[in-house]
């Protein structure tokens, strides 16, 4: 697996983030999405990853710079085809070194509260993310679950 900066120009990303966001369409109602678009991930305060074998694209992911302590993670998506084979464990490594580099003392994550969301949940519980309430511009929302994890 080979972890790169992307600069989201690719026909593959742009797929697996269409991908993504249809999948979250299908899980959360409207008010409760906060999957980025292609465009909203190009921003300067947003480093974006993508996760490869080969030329074959595995997943995705991004960090956020809220302020200069607290880094947010963002569009976390595994290929369907690469489900259960690491990726999203690998990827998620990655991100946090690379929030400890830049010494943010705090990183934390928005995802859905539902049964779709479970193995999300799991997967960010393990790496010792703690639940929280909302942060940055969220709000209070029972289809969210806000973890944070102290570095």
């Amino acid at each position: 697996m080979e972890i790169k900066i992307d600069d989201l120009t690719g026909a593959e990303i742009a797929e697996l983030l269409r991908e993504h966001l249809e999948n979250m369409a299908e899980n959360s109602p409207p008010e409760s999405r906060h999957a980025l678009t292609l465009e909203q991930l190009r921003q300067a305060a947003i480093t974006f990853w993508s996760v490869w074998s080969d030329t074959e694209l595995m997943g995705c992911g991004a960090l956020k710079e809220l302020d200069p302590q607290h880094g947010e993670i963002k569009s976390m998506r595994t290929a369907s085809n690469h489900r259960r084979k690491g990726v999203a464990a690998k990827l998620l490594e990655h991100i946090l070194e690379e929030a400890k580099r830049r010494n943010y003392k705090r990183v934390s994550l928005e995802t859905g509260s539902m049964d779709a969301f479970i193995p999300a949940l799991n997967l960010y519980a393990k790496f010792g993310f703690k639940k929280c309430g909302p942060f940055a511009d969220y709000i209070e929302d029972p289809n969210s679950v806000f973890m944070t994890k102290e570095l």
